[in-house]
């Protein structure tokens, strides 16, 4: 069985990527976007703060409705599909966090522009 998405498991993330490339205050300046990718539908939706502004680090308020499964009771989201994946976006491809801390590991022989597997399909 899949694990949800929630607030509790990004942070249990954040914190096992802490000094690597999977976390955002660690790529950020190399021009990575956080984001979800969902399995399901394979639709990338960029990490948005709740009226729509990007966001720095990954936030689940700002996702659409149709992939929230629960909010509390000030509408804040708490639990999303199982089928997303936190991640980043760099050029035209997600990464997962794994890709993205190996990425940046390897960076100098790393070519950015040669890692695109397949177009994006972006959420509206």
């Amino acid at each position: 069985m899949e694990l949800t998405l929630t607030k509790a498991l990004l942070a249990i993330e954040t914190a096992q990527y802490r000094h690597t490339g999977g976390v955002s205050e660690n790529n950020r300046g190399l021009g990575f976007q956080p984001a979800f990718f969902d399995r399901e539908t394979a639709m990338v939706h960029l990490s948005r703060f709740p009226d729509g502004r990007l966001a720095p680090c990954h936030l689940l308020d700002g996702l659409p409705a149709e992939i929230v499964l629960a909010r509390d009771g000030r509408g804040r989201v708490m639990r999303v599909k199982a089928s997303l994946v936190s991640g980043f976006v760099h050029g035209e491809r997600f990464y997962t966090r794994d890709e993205a801390a190996a990425m940046l590991v390897s960076a100098p022989e790393f070519d950015l522009a040669q890692s695109l597997d397949a177009p994006l399909r972006w959420a509206a």
